[in-house]
């Protein structure tokens, strides 16, 4: 959703936000051997082997765009959420705070006939500030209540830890300005990209006659909005040359910042921002303040006023009438991702609460869903996988003593959080009134946008969450160096209290050991035990480490996505890393946890066998071409296909659970190994 703003730089297990649903409370979404093709080979293609007869028999249903394990906990999820707040929004006076907030921002998103009514008229307020810029400080105060109110326009601005002193808070500038998903979208010349920014085109066009402009006027403006993205496009660092920590590593003062691009007025915008005193900072990318420094003196207001008001617009669009509502969904999800209808309103309405207060619909969440023994046992979990990862460290024979006792300092110093904050965030100052959709995401978005400048200058909570507790995901923060597992992903099929050892160690294990090794991913790895931006290794073992994930950015870059489109393996290094590492311990914590116990066959597979599927099938997925073709380009996770047998192609033990031989194409001649 256009106004869930996440500041923070986090590492997903999947790409994209998603709920839970209750242990228990749909068996369709357990591991289940039903869900198999035992007509395929597993060495031949162990993705179809284990989730062939799931993919079958789920075809995508019409309001998404790709459909797997992870969308149904979402959508069981979403009738928990949806009845909790249908009894929210019920104007009951005895309602607390927290159900009066969440119902009635429910209920004023879910009356859908009071928001036709309203049509263009709640966004007329802004479009009458943009309206009244007739200077250059003009326009600087515009951005600048814009950022104020969450809604995204020319660059951002958020607090972070800082790089080289992970205890403190600092402001972060960085690029940003654009609508497409990448700026890929506007630079590239080959005919997909043509006819995207062709229908991107239109699509402003068309928002812009919706919003009043006459059709001439209107197509005007749809070309100035098209001109200066592609600028800012331009001046903006790729997504792989990102994913370097020292690329976005600039710390400046002030002054050298305002030096830097001074028609930014960064003196009169952190004033009108009211962000505590910045004497240093961090600019993620100079060179797109430098750049961009320049079309701020050269290009007429006027453009500048059609770019905001488009972007104003663009972020408003879902909550306003039907009209722009469909005009959103026909490019942004039919085109763009292939999704054949809208979700239903109420679906929809569900996740903005979600987005938009999420640690208080998150209270009655895991009040009712969330026993404090699942806690317990993922706990337990945590700690057998972080051992295993400690045995892995001692048995590398590419990497010296020296760097080994750091990384094991690392992993020690991690910090584990599970379910949900220790303290709940408070929503006291977000006023919710019923009937003011708009007005609700705007004033909620302004309290996320003020929360997080005021870190600035303050020391790192550590204990604060970046998910709310229904997620079904998980994140490592390198400058933070702690791992994250939301309630919502400890449910079936990832962690099932009723199965074997086995199922789960290949779930919510790997998952786990997915979390863990993202700190000693291509990025991770950069980071030192507090969270700095510092190497703890020598030189030698830092080339044998950049040679082994050059190997796995070799693989994957080779796997194709749909079409003529391959993944990018540069790009999803950090994620392919962390599934080869995380299946790896965790099944090392399987055999030790399985010491001295019975190896019977269930179903008819060993553990080891129970193992490999419990892994494969947590990644069972269909996803539409338009959706495949947009995550090869944005998205650093590989697709569920990738993520299972990329795997198993490295992996020796799967090898020998399965009896695959030389040549079979789940055994890589020269696989891969990090850790």
């Amino acid at each position: 959703m256009k106004r869930f703003m996440a500041v923070g730089i986090v590492v997903v297990l999947f790409a994209g936000f998603m709920f839970a649903q209750t242990a228990g409370s749909n068996t369709a979404v357990r591991f289940d051997v039903k869900n198999m093709d035992t007509t395929v080979d597993p060495c031949v293609d162990f993705y179809r082997y284990a989730c062939g007869g799931w993919m079958a028999n789920n075809p995508i249903p019409g309001d998404q765009s790709r459909w797997g394990r992870f969308n149904q906990l979402a959508e069981n999820n979403l009738a928990i959420l949806h009845d909790i707040l249908e009894g929210a929004a019920k104007p009951d006076p005895g309602r607390n705070a927290i159900m009066q907030k969440i119902g009635d921002h429910y209920a004023s998103c879910m009356d859908e006939a009071a928001v036709n009514k309203l049509g263009i008229s709640p966004l007329k307020p802004t479009f009458d500030r943009i309206a009244k810029i007739k200077t250059h400080k003009d326009l600087i105060t515009t951005v600048a209540y814009l950022h104020s109110n969450g809604i995204p326009s020319l660059f951002g601005m958020f607090a972070q830890p800082d790089m080289h002193n992970a205890q403190s808070m600092i402001a972060f500038v960085d690029q940003g300005g654009l609508t497409l998903p990448d700026r890929d979208y506007y630079l590239k010349d080959d005919a997909k990209s043509k006819e995207t920014r062709e229908k991107y085109v239109a699509h402003v066009q068309k928002m812009m006659e919706l919003a009043g402009e006459k059709p001439a006027d209107a197509a005007a403006q749809a070309k100035i909005v098209m001109e200066m993205e592609t600028e800012l496009a331009r001046a903006s660092m790729d997504r792989t040359a990102r994913r370097n920590p020292a690329n976005r590593d600039h710390k400046m003062t002030a002054k050298e910042l305002y030096a830097l691009a001074p028609n930014f007025m960064f003196a009169e915008y952190f004033k009108l921002r009211a962000v505590p005193s910045v004497e240093t900072l961090n600019t993620v990318n100079p060179d797109f303040f430098k750049k961009v420094d320049g079309m701020l003196g050269q290009v007429p207001l006027g453009d500048w006023k059609v770019y905001l008001r488009w972007k104003a617009l663009n972020d408003a669009a879902p909550l306003l009438s039907q009209p722009f509502v469909d005009e959103d969904f026909a490019f942004n999800r039919q085109y763009m991702s292939g999704q054949k209808e809208n979700a239903a309103r109420w679906k929809r309405c569900v996740r903005r609460v979600d987005a938009e207060l999420p640690e208080l619909l998150g209270q009655p969440y895991v009040e009712k869903n969330f026993p404090a023994d699942s806690k317990k046992r993922t706990l337990e979990l945590v700690k057998n996988v972080e051992g295993a990862m400690g045995q892995d460290f001692k048995s590398l024979d590419w990497m010296s003593d020296q760097t080994k006792k750091q990384a094991q300092v690392k992993l020690d110093a991690i910090r584990n959080h599970i379910g949900y904050p220790d303290k709940w965030r408070d929503y006291s100052t977000v006023e919710i009134k019923r009937g003011d959709l708009l007005g609700n995401s705007t004033r909620a978005a302004a309290f996320e946008v003020k929360r997080n400048l005021n870190k600035i200058g303050k020391p790192v909570d550590r204990d604060e969450w970046s998910m709310s507790p229904p997620t079904v995901n998980a994140y490592y923060r390198p400058s933070m160096n702690d791992i994250n597992f939301p309630a919502g992903i400890l449910q079936p099929p990832f962690f099932d209290p009723t199965i074997d050892d086995a199922v789960n160690y290949g779930g919510i294990g790997a998952v786990i050991g997915h979390e863990l090794t993202h700190g000693f991913d291509d990025q991770g790895s950069q980071f030192d035990a507090e969270g700095n931006f510092n190497s703890w290794w020598t030189k030698e073992d830092r080339a044998e480490f950049d040679k082994r994930t050059g190997c796995l950015a070799d693989q994957y870059g080779q796997f194709v996505a749909v079409d003529d489109v391959t993944l990018n393996g540069k790009l999803t290094l950090g994620e392919n890393t962390a599934d080869n590492g995380g299946v790896k311990i965790s099944l090392m914590a399987l055999n030790e946890a399985l010491k001295g116990k019975a190896m019977d066959k269930i179903d008819g597979f060993t553990p080891q066998q129970r193992f490999f599927l419990g892994y494969a099938q947590i990644w069972c997925q269909n996803v539409t071409p338009e959706s495949s073709r947009l995550l090869a380009k944005t998205d650093p996770h590989s697709p569920g296909k990738y993520r299972v047998n990329g795997v198993v192609q490295n992996s020796a033990e799967f090898q020998s659970a399965f009896g695959c031989k030389t040549g079979q194409p789940m055994v890589r001649e020269n696989a891969c190994r990090v850790w």
